[in-house]
């Protein structure tokens, strides 16, 4: 099973929509999937798998994919120092200032998500840095207020039972998020010349992003 998975649907927009339920999952790292699970997400029709992590997290543990998915390996950290890793400031800058591949992994997976037919599942190893960057932009985007960004965030803690005082590296902390959030407008200017500029994305895109999911 993987216990850091859930729906990014059933939150509510600035301007009145709600994201739809059952297009999008998050997750931590497939590899313990039972026949079971792969059933109910080849049920749900998951037809893409996005995976952040890095040659050496995927070797370790390699992912269960649904029947009929198609797995892409989008690597976030590979080109950062290896301490990256655990160095959580850091690495939560690095998604948006990373050389050799962040912000073409989270364009990729917005990209899959804007395009595909089907469901589509995103995942790091422990489902709640990368992949929270990830759903952080993607819900940012869709028009979902911040305060309900960082409440699907620290969520994480909660699913793996980590002290939201001292999250250590099995949790998160709001500091971390609100750090690649900063980095992006650093950078860029804007969170939207960030999602422009930096990830690539189009007013096309975007626009096939709010029709995909919005309700």
């Amino acid at each position: 099973m993987a216990r850091n998975a859930r729906d990014i649907g059933g939150y509510p927009t600035a301007d009145g929509g709600v994201v739809r339920s059952g297009v999008v999952f998050r997750t931590d790292a497939l590899d313990r999937l039972t026949p079971r699970d792969l059933a109910q997400l080849e049920s749900s029709n998951v037809t893409v798998v996005d995976d952040l992590r890095t040659t050496y997290e995927r070797a370790l543990a390699p992912d269960r994919l649904p029947a009929g998915a198609d797995g892409h390996w989008y690597d976030v950290l590979g080109q950062s120092p290896i301490t990256t890793l655990v160095d959580m400031p850091a690495a939560y800058r690095a998604f948006v200032t990373g050389p050799g591949g962040a912000n073409e992994a989270f364009s990729a997976v917005l990209h899959d998500i804007a395009e595909s037919d089907g469901a589509v599942i995103y995942h790091c190893s422990a489902g709640k840095d990368r992949t929270g960057w990830a759903t952080a932009v993607l819900l940012t985007v869709l028009g979902v207020p911040r305060e309900t960004v960082n409440a699907d965030y620290l969520l994480s803690n909660t699913y793996r039972g980590a002290d939201p005082e001292h999250p250590g590296l099995d949790g998160v902390d709001q500091a971390w998020l609100d750090s690649a959030f900063d980095t992006a407008v650093a950078t860029y200017g804007s969170f939207d010349a960030y999602v422009s500029e930096g990830l690539k994305l189009s007013d096309g895109d975007i626009t096939k992003l709010k029709s995909r999911l919005l309700d």
